[in-house]
């Protein structure tokens, strides 16, 4: 069945407050979305006290290369290899292509369409039917070609809330590949520097290992001229081989860092082989930014992504009004249309037609309230994930710092017992060389002048990871407004909802 509605035609006299009118009945008619709001405020920095904690220092934001400035081109060229290939990488650059494709298609919506169409079809046209004679009871073609032309005027801007929903959600995207480039990079730099701890611990625990030998040497010499007991001898054995054993926790240890390099840098376990091991770097004090933890906000791609997904939310929850009010859709064809290929070109076969569809949502299940609070409750979700993430941000800041100053501490504490096993062991070669101290008093003294060392390295090791650690922490270069990911500020739900 076809129904043909035909246009009403006012008279011209009818007052100008119609049209007001009947679109105030239109919009009273329509399911209410009323009383369903959000409550959820996202958390401005300023609340936070930190300036105890986190005082302005004049120091610098961590540059993009930093990997250069911390271990030099060879970290830097590890972290250039592992941004190249690294799988999670990879998955995380295809979901911003999938976010901005959603955002063209979005787009598209507010456009008109328009579509061609052709078709034939050879028939039977029966004697009982619809068709009068002389077609009845025969067979012949029915044609048609046809543009159609179809545009949702969208008064109610949904889908320009659409757009910004998933204009938000590509941000968001964007931002969090950047934070997986960053959690990346740290990840390198992390395992880079424990590499060089591990294989200067084992060059440690080589010289001791040589030193014990040595001084196994003089024991032998000195049970054999009577001068000690066997006991000796099998403490020296002991001692031996507990320092095998370290030999071969730290050769382990290397082998299975260089294996988590190649992973982390998407390659098979032999690229781990070829990285050489490093020397810890020395580095000077650490000074903090200003103006924290106020510019965390655009210095952290996992605030700046969360920021982005509160947008977002608030764009669905634009989409899920708009459904409230009344849609109008305004759809138009041209074309030709004709029994037989014969009278396809002819005049008298064009068809024409041009009128809007209306749809009203007057009463439906509460399927639209539901849907609406469902979207609310995503917002105030994507809100309170928000302030969970500047609220961790600061914490992650706030530890590092407190680390590293204890770390600087008791590095000192650490330089000064090697200087002071070190003068003990100048001293005791001296006594050594004038025949006031015995070969086994220099090598006591050296075995003690290691074992701080090892303390010290520690100590170095421990001061270096922190420093990464804290260059995570204030978003390891990463600059919102550079890569053009500042939300519109001030742009909250709450403001629309005044």
């Amino acid at each position: 069945m076809k129904l043909t509605f035909r246009p009403l035609t006012l008279p011209a006299t009818l007052p100008s407050t119609f049209g007001a009118l009947a679109a105030a009945a239109l919009l009273s008619a329509c399911a209410s979305f009323s009383g369903i709001h959000s409550e959820a405020q996202m958390a401005p920095a300023d609340q936070y006290a930190s300036v105890r904690s986190l005082p302005d220092q004049g120091g610098e934001w961590p540059r993009q290369t930093w990997a250069g400035e911390l271990g030099g081109t060879e970290l830097q060229e590890l972290v250039d290899e592992a941004l190249r290939s690294n799988p999670s990488l990879q998955a995380a650059a295809a979901r911003v292509a999938s976010a901005r494709a959603l955002a063209r298609a979005a787009a598209a919506a507010r456009l008109p369409t328009v579509g061609a169409s052709a078709s034939s079809t050879y028939q039977r046209y029966t004697e009982h039917g619809l068709i009068p004679p002389p077609l009845a009871g025969t067979y012949e073609s029915d044609n048609e070609l046809a543009l159609s032309l179809s545009w949702d005027l969208d008064f109610w801007d949904q889908h320009g809330a659409q757009l910004r929903s998933a204009l938000a959600l590509g941000k968001a995207a964007a931002a969090e590949e950047a934070d997986a480039r960053l959690m990346l990079s740290t990840a390198i730099a992390h395992t880079w520097l424990q590499l060089g701890r591990q294989n200067a611990q084992l060059e440690l625990a080589e010289r001791q290992f040589q030193l014990r030998q040595q001084l196994d040497q003089l024991t032998r010499q000195r049970i054999a001229a009577g001068l000690d007991s066997g006991g000796e001898r099998h403490q020296a054995e002991l001692q031996l081989a507990t320092l095998r054993a370290d030999r071969l926790q730290w050769q382990e240890a290397m082998a299975l860092t260089r294996n988590q390099l190649a992973a982390l840098l998407g390659q098979g376990p032999d690229r781990g082989l070829s990285i050489a091991a490093p020397q810890l770097p020395a580095l000077g004090p650490t000074t903090l930014p200003d103006q924290l933890p106020l510019g965390l906000l655009g210095r952290r791609p996992d605030i700046v992504a969360s920021r982005w997904r509160v947008e977002a939310a608030q764009g669905d929850i634009d989409v899920a009004k708009a459904q409230f009010y009344p849609n109008v859709n305004l759809s138009a064809f041209i074309g030709l249309s004709s029994l037989g290929l014969s009278n396809l070109l002819n005049s008298g076969s064009m068809m024409t037609g041009i009128g809007p569809a209306l749809r009203l949502p007057i009463f439906e299940g509460g399927a639209l309230r539901a849907q609406l609070q469902g979207r609310v409750a995503a917002y105030d979700d994507a809100v309170a994930l928000y302030n969970r993430t500047l609220t961790e941000a600061l914490h992650q800041v706030a530890d590092q710092v407190q680390s590293l100053r204890g770390a600087d501490r008791q590095r000192q504490e650490r330089q000064q017992a090697v200087a002071a096993t070190a003068a003990s062991l100048k001293l005791a070669r001296q006594r050594q060389q004038v025949g006031t101290a015995n070969m086994l008093q220099v090598l006591a003294s050296e075995s003690a002048w290691l074992s701080q060392r090892q303390l010290e390295l520690e100590a170095q090791a421990r001061q270096a990871d922190l420093r990464v650690g804290l260059i995570k922490a204030l978003g390891g270069g990463f600059d919102a407004a550079q890569a053009d990911l500042t939300p519109v500020p001030g742009h909250t739900l709450a403001a629309t909802q005044q």
